[in-house]
């Protein structure tokens, strides 16, 4: 059995599925409930589905569209957007999903990450970090596309020590492009925490998913386009890698 998760990283806007490069220029790209479907019948590990207007418009992730998931979806999901209270946490793990991911009130009421850890369980909690570089070293969290001065790396500890499960740190510039992940982001999270850490943001190709692992120490890697696109024009063609093929770049 595969030891390290691999786990396509959905996003939604409105009832759509989009992909995006850099965190814009949104493409439509079908059904997230075709999606799900497909994944299922590949028995992908785990689904992460994030939905990325749900913060800016001062809403949360559809509890309806979380329930849907869960009747189609053969596998553990997390969802993600507009997640604020414990109340919502509770609503959406009723409704099938497995595991919240955090990532607005992780930064403005870090209390709830402790809070929700406490009532749920750590392994419910899953703290999500976008971070891109800033122009003379280092690396700025962004939240809702804004810069915040904070530390991804001190982010990351902090959220860990309030009780986060999982970290999933997101390149912002590497998102989308296809061109792997960055890897010195990635190693310094992973090397700051003891829980398990998810890479995403800028995976091409299989290998780039092993680079992350051996290179990054990340425990899982997520990945949007890799499984979205198909060559060199990016076709939408839901797709993952084989068992053999993701156990020959892991070994």
């Amino acid at each position: 059995m595969l030891k390290t998760r691999v786990i396509p990283c959905l996003l939604l806007k409105g009832k759509g599925l989009v992909k995006s490069i850099r965190f814009k220029d949104h493409r439509y790209i079908g059904d997230p409930m075709n999606a799900v479907k497909i994944f299922s019948e590949k028995e992908v590990h785990e689904l992460v589905f994030l939905d990325i207007t749900a913060s800016k418009e001062g809403k949360r992730i559809s509890t309806s569209t979380v329930a849907d998931i869960a009747d189609e979806c053969y596998m553990p999901f997390a969802v993600g957007g507009g997640i604020k209270t414990i109340e919502d946490i509770h609503e959406l793990l009723n409704n099938g999903a497995e595991k919240v991911s955090i990532n607005t009130a992780a930064i403005e009421n870090p209390g709830l990450i402790k809070e929700a850890s406490r009532i749920f369980g750590n392994q419910s909690i899953l703290v999500s970090i976008d971070a891109k570089k800033k122009m003379f070293g280092g690396y700025d969290v962004l939240l809702k596309g804004k810069k915040t001065g904070i530390d991804p790396i001190k982010h990351a500890i902090d959220m860990e020590k309030m009780g986060a499960g999982e970290i999933m740190i997101t390149s912002v510039d590497n998102d989308g492009k296809m061109e792997g992940y960055d890897l010195e982001l990635v190693k310094m999270v992973s090397d700051a925490v003891s829980v398990p850490v998810i890479a995403c943001g800028g995976a091409g190709s299989v290998k780039d998913l092993g680079d992350a692992v051996k290179t990054g120490n990340a425990s899982a890697v997520a990945a949007g386009s890799l499984f979205v696109y198909h060559g060199p024009r990016r076709a939408v063609l839901i797709n993952f890698p084989d068992k053999e093929e993701l156990e020959g770049v892991f070994r």
